[in-house]
């Protein structure tokens, strides 16, 4: 079976590529959970961080905003000698930042979904390439979600981050035609 040419052997990678990346998400905590563990990996590889994400649920109150953003530094404290994490206090400090300005724009648009699928008009953007190596690593519509989101307080959302967040959650397909999944993934409108 064909895949990605970035998905390794790595039972973790071949489950989260074939169940995962590239399909729509539209419920808010799922999103908010990739916001923020495509921000824990600023520097890092995805895989290191694939394989911390039941100890980030677990820490990080299953990625519920109205909890995390109340956080305190003892909190804070305790997050940075939890070894299933990246320990970066920056990191830590941002997930909480980013929990209240995400429950604003859930306010402000209704729900989080509806304002962060605007960014590619509801829809997924379906790309054509051939290889890996041609997919780039940021875009338009991630410079402008990026630029937006900063204006909005959220930190660890860069363009690069933002478009890894796209592929993601499906707001990009970026399986390449050698794929199995080249253009099989589920997408649904935005709303």
């Amino acid at each position: 079976m064909n895949r990605c040419e970035w998905v390794t052997n790595d039972p973790d990678y071949i489950q989260y590529h074939g169940e995962e990346w590239g399909r729509a998400v539209h419920e808010d905590r799922k999103l908010f959970e990739m916001l923020t563990l495509e921000g824990a990996q600023a520097g890092l590889s995805w895989l290191t961080i694939l394989k911390r994400r039941e100890a980030y649920r677990e820490a990080f109150d299953h990625f519920r905003p109205e909890m995390i953003c109340n956080y305190g530094d003892e909190k804070v404290a305790e997050l940075q000698r939890n070894e299933g994490i990246i320990r970066n206090r920056l990191k830590i400090r941002s997930v909480i930042t980013n929990a209240g300005n995400f429950l604003k724009v859930q306010q402000e648009f209704g729900s989080f979904d509806r304002y962060i699928w605007q960014f590619t008009g509801g829809e997924t953007i379906r790309n054509h390439w051939k290889h890996s190596s041609e997919i780039p690593v940021a875009t338009k519509e991630s410079d402008e979600m990026s630029k937006d989101l900063k204006r909005r307080g959220f930190k660890f959302v860069g363009p690069t981050i933002c478009y890894a967040f796209m592929q993601a959650v499906g707001m990009v397909d970026d399986h390449t035609e050698n794929c199995f999944l080249y253009h099989n993934s589920s997408s649904t409108r935005g709303g």
